[in-house]
């Protein structure tokens, strides 16, 4: 199979890594020490990026996104990657559950958030069910032709800056052969609903892009409000998570590269005892576990995502690629930071940054262990009798 890119993917890897260099990079050491992007920065890439067509470009071209195939968006991943995650996040992806909307969801949600007039964020973890998705116990009761929604998200990314919530909730209990079973069901909720608080939590990693918790207090909402069908809610959840998985892995290639790239120079260039540190043997295995890792990544990245085109990648693909790309940036970052030595943990380097926010790569898309436990799990499926 050939991986290499096409002449069209070439270009616009190229274009839209110059477009990062030059609009992003610049504002990361004011995202680090503020922890938001300022608005007027926010508001100039987000035009800049629209013009350039570079905003909804995983979404169909004739919505008016870009209509990439997941191939050519592993590629835009692996670029959007390098910069701070908060500023990479102003050239928006709308979440792709959103081609659930019908009706006059597709004007009010759907077609706002393709434009950038809307931004969306994805509410399911809660504060009693991370990696156990479906232990969530948010709920929405049905009152006459409204739905009533209580309970609690945590680690919600984005909430502080978004339009509107994708937010799943228990709509009641389905009795399955296997015993009762929550259904599962997606709303979509403004953020100015009476009784809907969002408030912001500091995390140590990825500033800027700050986790929040959503707190539901008889939040009511029409029928209209429910994207897909009620119970649904997990047909659309697998997708993103699938693909989510995929785009991570390709985020964390993006930036084990730039580390590394920073790692190289310094190695071939700082001297120590007479000679540039990258001759001792002792860095010198660094960096070169650092090339393989990144190598195996970036094979194991553009296999999935051509899967995925495919309609052919598996649940524990899924989850291998996304435990080797996120264990791999944890590796890359950790070496990168000894090689620097005692100037990797200044905080006038860039290097703890990329070490700090590495860590939460193997938490927010499955922890390592859950992703360990499916592979385990259906690997040895095949082999029980």
């Amino acid at each position: 199979m050939d991986f290499s890119l096409t002449f069209e993917q070439q270009t616009l890897v190229d274009a839209l890594t110059d477009f990062v260099e030059t609009e992003l990079y610049p504002h990361e050491a004011v995202v680090e020490e503020t922890r938001a992007v300022p608005q007027e920065v926010a508001d100039d890439i987000r035009t800049k990026a629209k013009a350039a067509g570079y905003y909804a470009m995983n979404m169909p071209e004739e919505l008016g996104g870009g209509g990439l195939d997941y191939q050519t968006m592993a590629q835009v991943e692996r670029v959007l990657g390098k910069p701070s995650a908060a500023l990479s996040l102003l050239i928006k992806r709308p979440t792709k559950i959103l081609l659930g909307c019908k009706g006059d969801q597709v004007d009010e949600y759907l077609m706002p958030a393709i434009r950038g007039d809307k931004i969306d964020c994805f509410a399911l973890t809660e504060p009693g069910a991370g990696s156990d998705a479906r232990a969530i116990v948010t709920n929405a009761k049905r009152d006459g032709s409204d739905w009533v929604i209580n309970g609690v998200k945590q680690f919600i990314s984005h909430a502080d800056v978004a339009d509107f919530i994708i937010l799943f909730a228990v709509t009641g209990m389905d009795e399955t052969p296997k015993g009762p079973r929550k259904r599962f069901t997606s709303f979509l909720l403004d953020r100015d609903l009476p009784g809907l608080r969002i408030e912001p939590m500091k995390s140590i990693c990825t500033r800027g892009y700050n986790p929040n918790m959503i707190y539901l207090d008889n939040v009511r909402v029409p029928e209209t409000k429910i994207l897909g069908e009620e119970g649904g809610g997990f047909n659309f959840a697998n997708d993103w998570l699938y693909s989510g998985r995929v785009m991570l892995s390709a985020h964390c290639l993006g930036r084990a590269e730039r580390v590394f790239a920073m790692a190289c120079d310094w190695a071939a260039n700082r001297k120590a005892f007479g000679k540039t540190i990258g001759e001792f043997q002792g860095t010198g295995f660094k960096i070169a576990d650092m090339a393989t890792d990144i190598k195996i990544a970036e094979l194991m990245v553009k296999e999935a995502a051509w899967k995925m085109d495919e309609g052919r990648l598996t649940r524990d693909e899924a989850s291998m690629v996304n435990l080797f790309a996120s264990e791999m940036v944890g590796r890359v970052t950790d070496n990168a930071l000894q090689i620097f030595g005692g100037m990797g943990v200044m905080e006038d380097f860039p290097i703890q940054r990329f070490w700090r926010d590495a860590r939460i790569e193997r938490i927010w898309e499955g922890t390592s262990e859950i992703h360990r436990d499916v592979i385990a799990r259906d690997t040895l499926g095949k082999y029980r009798r």
